[in-house]
């Protein structure tokens, strides 16, 4: 149990890290709140809230690996090298896809809803 408690706290470690040190992880989390919030709104089914979890998961993941990437590459090519600007090229985008693929699943659910709302004011 203590290895597991331990285990909790270095990943609660990494995302206090990733929050105070990544503007973009801040975004995707404020990002996330607004989503949820509009969902909460829009009274979104218990289909569409698994597609925006499993997206703001899948976007947060995303990101906290390319932080980890970053810190690696740095730490093993602390000087400029070509090869470690394309690994944290190809790690960004990895998370730009992700957030692409989530952008247009968040239309997809709230862009029908949020249209009735407007046409019913």
């Amino acid at each position: 149990m203590k290895k597991f408690i331990l285990s909790v706290g270095y990943a609660l470690k990494g995302l206090r890290f990733a929050f105070t040190t990544q503007q973009n992880f801040r975004i995707q989390v404020s990002v996330a709140l607004i989503a949820i919030a509009l969902g909460f709104y829009l009274n979104i089914s218990t289909a569409e809230w698994h597609w925006i979890t499993l997206c703001i998961a899948l976007v947060l993941v995303m990101e906290l690996f390319n932080t980890g990437i970053e810190a690696l590459v740095d730490l093993v090519s602390p000087d400029y090298n070509k090869l470690a600007g394309h690994v944290k090229d190809i790690s960004a985008a990895a998370v730009l896809i992700m957030a692409i693929f989530t952008l247009l699943t968040g239309a997809i659910i709230f862009l029908p809803k949020l249209l009735l709302l407007f046409h019913a004011a």
